[in-house]
């Protein structure tokens, strides 16, 4: 019986419709150890068998009977010998290649005694109750001492981390990472298997990937710096209604069902083809498996072919849709019943990104149509089982075959963002030539109030997770709008320069273009966080594109880098909302002006970039793959566009649109959903400025995409919210102020407790000081000094040292360090060499300019590294009002003795060396994986008994001490 067969028979959903919590009795669980004992108990209610393993000795008896059990095969001891070494616990071997092992290839093969191959199976994914489900706690490896494991055929594939209720969920999520290199990796290394982590405190409890682990490990298993500890990518389990289920009794309840698990680990998982393994969220699989079961309940019925045998999913942008219709569309491809998947784009750059991703979900599982010709092709080859087109292509198919053997099979067509250009002819289309067609549409803003709505055109709506949902779960980012209206008001800059013209003009006079670019270039370092983001400036018509470039490349001392992008003179529906479309292949419909203008761009960029794209159809298809590229990367600060990227397009480090064009329901909503992607700690909001009165558009948009109090969840406080308080929150100047009276300048901090507190307090201020620098009225008003904040950051990051040396093991697994908030203190090389400077001038006698100096290097983690060299410049060199020249000859002199010493005390190749380290300076990293390092160390004698990974992990941590020592000088 196969997955869609159970969902099909028994309408068991792998996500409950509807949950209702058991309310648990006041007084439980008033420690880890009963919160854990409850937890097997509940367990083991339902199936699981709780086994007494706690060595590795008894783990690996216990696999092998397992096996043999799942397999009906009894392994000879020499056989088992050989497969435990050669197909389950390879020597050195990395968690993604283990998650690969159970993902894909997790039936292996077994050379018998007899020469004979026998196949192992290490899970049955077609019969998914064959597989044998037990329960372990306190399982010891070394130092470690593991709370509970969920074995799957033997092998630990779940691992949960509990805390007593009370205690940060962030802890237990922590307590995994530091799980290093001598405790998940010990002996044979078979909790390297552990797909999914689940961490709980009791009341909440999330669960993530095990290559959402990695992001937060070395490659070697030691945590990283807390900056990168991915804690945001951990997820809570929900019922169907996108209500979570956070505490551990329901969570057990629901997520740890035996056939919700099992379907979790066998069919809603998905090992990409960069060795990541992504666990889908509730609300993608009930949106797959309701998807599924229309299906099937069409065919069933003889459905087909009518608006009833398909239906739409509203998912808000950014909520992963691309990965919900990958898994719909592999499962449909593979009912027996199904000749062919149609995965349906309206534009060619998104069919290219939409096979980007299904590449990267699975290496060749679809096929993507570049010509009219070749969908031809596809669609005619049995073996394409899913096929990724436009629908200009499709619709030109239709047009030419009015007949064609595919229109009498079963076509499963699936199109992306369905509230945009599916409404017209090209549906009605569809309808007319395939007989055996179920449609499905995504889309983050349905229409349901205006003819026709998605319903009427796709069916019903199958599953609803809206941009509320999504932010409340933390999965996008709230907005910050901030209004700077224009037009309004009679003393306006438009009023009084451009009186009696049309509103098209006013809004492009030449006044009010160069007060907003002023505005902007102001306040551009303090709104992307001095630059560590980029943003889109979205006009309203190429004339006001054209303006604004123009006026920006007027200041090119900014040293921005302004591009822009447009191929169409098309506009924004001001009724519907919908963003006009442009076509990113060819921009041969442009007037003559706008051409030239956009040649003129193209070529500012080619420079820029030392390029050569043009605005022909033939090059113009580049300039756009170009741009999104280099938007994605942080090459572009400022992407000015007239309706291009405000849909589809997501990239992480885009923080903030600055609007200068009107905008309105699903239109604001899609454009505004470009800037709330996450990405890191420092990155807590989208961040929309807008140069028009759009007031009540947002909260129109807002509550019709989500709900009357939407703007509660979607939106953040005020300025002075954040800064005074309210309800029962203190406001930043009351915990700034008691933060400091706390913990005054100077004192020391005595006692393990104290020192918590303090770490955990300064993150608290961090955290929302970092907020609050968003908003320009934040200048001026922080209650901390310069002086203060560097002292603090100083005892902050010695605190942080100590715990990394291990001189804080006691409070080790309860705070985390913001080291990412850390670096946004702006300290730089100018700064310190100024201080040092002004020290000499007293002939290096003021003690206090030399601490000032000692103060700025201690609260900055880049300078820190720097320390020792920073301080030898001060002793050995008398400087003079060259400092700048005289440090940057101190360091490149001491960066090739350092070079030299480390290339002779660890006997690496010396020109080999030299290049792995040039190279890291141009790139700007230090690259550890893959076999760089390997070609320039020295060889290691296998008799001489060292370790060559524990030698080359020493190496390593030379060369990221070296490359941190001379980086950005």
């Amino acid at each position: 019986m196969t997955a869609h067969d159970i969902i099909a028979e028994t309408d068991e959903y792998t996500v409950i419709s509807e949950y209702t919590p058991i309310k648990d009795r006041e007084g439980t669980y008033q420690t880890e150890a009963e919160l854990e004992a409850e937890f097997i108990r509940m367990l083991t209610e339902q199936g699981y068998t709780h086994l007494p393993i706690h060595s590795e000795r008894d783990l690996i008896a216990n696999l092998r009977t397992q096996l043999e059990a799942l397999n009906h095969y009894k392994f000879s001891n020499n056989e088992w010998d050989k497969f435990l070494r050669d197909k389950i616990a390879r020597p050195n071997e990395k968690l993604e290649a283990r998650a690969k092992r159970i993902q894909e290839d997790y039936i292996q093969p077994l050379i018998r005694d007899d020469g004979m191959t026998q196949n192992i199976m290490l899970i049955d994914k077609e019969n998914i109750h064959n597989n044998i489900l037990q329960v372990i706690n306190q399982y010891k490896a070394k130092s470690s001492r593991y709370d509970v494991t969920i074995l799957v055929n033997g092998l630990p594939l779940v691992h949960i981390e509990l805390k007593r209720r009370g205690v940060a969920l962030r802890e237990a999520f922590n307590q995994i990472n530091r799980y290093n290199h001598d405790s998940f990796l010990a002996g044979a290394g078979l909790f390297m298997y552990v797909q999914i982590f689940v961490i709980s405190n009791g009341t909440e409890t999330k669960y993530y990937s095990n290559t959402t682990r990695s992001k937060a490990v070395d490659e070697y298993g030691k945590p990283k710096e807390e900056g990168n500890s991915s804690y945001e990518f951990t997820s809570y389990w929900a019922d169907a209604k996108n209500k979570n289920i956070p505490d551990l009794i329901n969570f057990t309840r629901t997520f740890f069902a035996r056939h919700t698990l099992l379907n979790i680990l066998t069919k809603y998982c998905v090992f990409t083809s960069d060795n990541k393994l992504l666990v889908m969220r509730p609300y993608q699989i009930r949106a797959t498996e309701k998807i599924i079961y229309q299906i099937e309940k069409a065919k069933n019925y003889s459905l087909y072919g009518s608006i009833k045998a398909g239906g739409y999913i509203w998912h808000t942008t950014g909520s992963g849709k691309t990965l919900t219709s990958f898994k719909a569309a592999r499962i449909a491809s593979k009912l027996d019943f199904i000749d062919k998947v149609l995965f349906v784009v309206d534009r060619k750059d998104l069919d290219h990104q939409t096979m980007q991703e299904y590449e990267k979900y699975e290496h060749g599982s679809a096929n993507s149509t570049k010509s009219v010709r070749q969908l031809e092709a596809h669609l005619s080859n049995p073996e394409a089982h899913i096929v990724i087109t436009t629908i200009q292509k499709l619709s030109a198919f239709i047009k030419k075959h009015d007949t064609h053997s595919i229109y009498s099979k079963h076509v499963v067509i699936i199109f992306d963002e369905c509230h945009r250009s599916q409404f017209g002819g090209m549906h009605r289309a569809i309808i007319k030539h395939f007989k055996k067609y179920y449609i499905f549409g995504f889309t983050g803003t349905p229409i349901m109030d205006t003819f026709p709505t998605t319903e009427q055109i796709f069916g019903a709506r199958l599953h609803t997770y809206t941009i509320v949902n999504a932010i409340h779960d933390n999965n996008v980012l709230p907005f910050r709008v901030d209004y700077h209206n224009t037009m309004k008001e009679k003393e306006d800059i438009i009023d009084e320069y451009v009186p009696g013209i049309d509103k098209e003009s006013a809004f492009c006079a030449e006044e009010r273009i160069k007060l907003i670019t002023d505005y902007i270039i102001e306040h551009y370092d303090q709104q992307t966080y001095k630059r560590r983001f980029n943003s889109i400036l979205a006009v309203s018509s190429i004339r006001m594109a054209k303006l604004y470039y123009e006026e920006f490349k007027k200041r090119q001392d900014t040293g921005l880098k302004v591009a822009v992008i447009f191929s169409q003179s098309v506009g924004t529906d001001e009724e519907e909302g919908i963003l006009g479309e442009e076509n990113s292949d060819d921009p041969s419909g442009l007037d003559e002006v706008s051409r030239d203008f956009l040649t003129r761009a193209i070529n500012d960029y080619n420079k820029m970039f030392s390029l050569s794209y043009g605005a022909t159809p033939e090059t113009f298809p580049n300039y756009y793959q170009n741009i999104s590229q280099y938007m994605k990367e942080k090459k572009i600060d400022i992407l000015i566009v007239v309706n291009m990227f405000l849909t589809g397009f997501d990239a992480q480090t885009l923080n903030t649109l600055w609007v200068d064009k009107n905008l309105k329901r699903h239109g604001l909503i899609q454009a505004f959903s470009r800037t709330n992607r996450i990405l890191d700690s420092v990155k807590t909001f989208g961040n929309i400025i807008c140069f028009r009165d759009m007031r009540k558009d947002v909260d129109k948009a807002i509550s019709t995409f989500g709900d009357d109090e939407a703007g509660n969840i979607a939106f953040l406080k005020t300025f002075e919210e954040y800064y005074n308080g309210y309800d029962d929150f203190p406001g930043y100047a009351e915990m700034a102020r008691g933060f400091m009276k706390k913990f005054p300048q100077g004192s020391d901090l005595i006692g393990e407790s104290v020192k918590k507190d303090f770490i955990v307090s300064f993150g608290e201020i961090l955290r929302l000081r970092n907020r609050l620098r968003g908003f320009p009225s934040f200048d001026g008003m922080d209650i901390f000094t310069d002086r203060d904040m560097q002292n603090y950051i100083g005892l902050y990051l010695d605190l942080h040292d100590k715990r990394k040396r291990g001189e804080l093991a006691d409070i080790s697994d309860d705070v985390v360090f913001e080291l990412e908030l850390v670096g946004q203190i702006e300290i730089n090389i100018d700064y310190i060499l100024a201080l040092v400077k002004k020290y000499h001038d007293t002939y290096s006698t003021d003690k206090e300019i030399y601490a000032s100096v000692i103060r700025a290097i201690d609260a900055s983690p880049e300078f820190r590294s720097k320390k020792r060299l920073i301080e030898m410049f001060i002793a050995e060199v008398n400087t003079t009002d060259e400092i700048y020249t005289e440090w940057r000859n101190y360091a490149a002199i001491q960066q090739e003795k350092d070079l030299e010493t480390l290339i002779a005390e660890e006997r690496l190749k010396p020109e080999k060396a030299r290049e792995y380290i040039a190279n890291a300076f141009k790139y700007g990293e230090l690259r550890t994986t893959g076999t760089d390092i390997d070609n320039f160390m020295p060889p290691v004698s296998r008799f001489s008994g060292e370790d060559r990974a524990e030698k080359k992990r020493k190496l390593i941590n030379k060369l990221k001490s070296y490359f941190a020592t001379y980086f950005g000088i």
